[in-house]
């Protein structure tokens, strides 16, 4: 299955970047708020600490897609909370906002508002994502070396969120959204995600009934 070229991440990187500071601008932050600096820094910072990673979420998906979208969020997968460097990320600035079930959260370095700074968040601990991890593709660019999730373990995990009936409707409906792109961009992806199709019809059927009042 084909991964993006560097050279790919890095046009689509800097298209993100102009969206992120754009979006900022837009809502009256400093500086435009993008998430380039903090990005940078954590996945230097886990290369340095010799920790595997899977870059997973919303910015994996802008990489693995033509369509340009601002996502703030950085989401990392690791294989265990353990493996989270905390007084390295501590030393560079990075602030521990909490231990949630869905995962370990912080703030990127920096004095504003919690509103005003990116957050990073680690999800470890589940088969899938010690999976992404593990078949992760290492992409190095200009100062970064990027371990990015491979396009099947994105729509598995982007399909694992769709189908839970306790998600935010939109979310599930966003998921589903970005699990179709992926396919355009990837056209015999079903033949490595077991059961694609199946699951998506039945995804549709689920997310045209939500209730987004609920």
């Amino acid at each position: 299955m084909r991964q993006p070229s560097p050279g790919e991440v890095e046009s689509r990187l800097r298209d993100s970047y102009a969206l992120d500071h754009l979006w900022g601008e837009t809502m009256g932050l400093p500086g435009g708020n993008s998430k380039e600096v903090p990005l940078r820094l954590v996945t230097r910072l886990l290369e340095t600490a010799g920790v595997p990673y899977a870059l997973i979420g919303g910015v994996a998906m802008q990489l693995h897609s033509q369509e340009p979208r601002s996502a703030r969020e950085i989401v990392l997968a690791v294989r265990t909370y353990a493996d989270v460097p905390i007084e390295t990320l501590t030393s560079a600035g990075f602030e521990h906002a909490g231990r949630l079930a869905h995962g370990n959260t912080w703030l990127a370095p920096g004095t504003g508002s919690p509103e005003e700074r990116t957050v990073l968040q680690f999800l470890a601990e589940e088969d899938s994502l010690v999976g992404a991890v593990e078949r992760a593709c290492v992409i190095d660019l200009d100062g970064m070396r990027l371990r990015l999730v491979a396009a099947p373990d994105l729509i598995a995990l982007k399909l694992a969120n769709a189908e839970n009936p306790k998600g935010r409707p939109s979310e599930r409906r966003q998921d589903l959204a970005d699990i179709l792109t992926l396919i355009e961009g990837h056209p015999y992806i079903d033949s490595v995600v077991p059961g694609l199709a199946e699951r998506l019809e039945l995804i549709r059927v689920d997310t045209s009934n939500l209730d987004f009042d609920r």
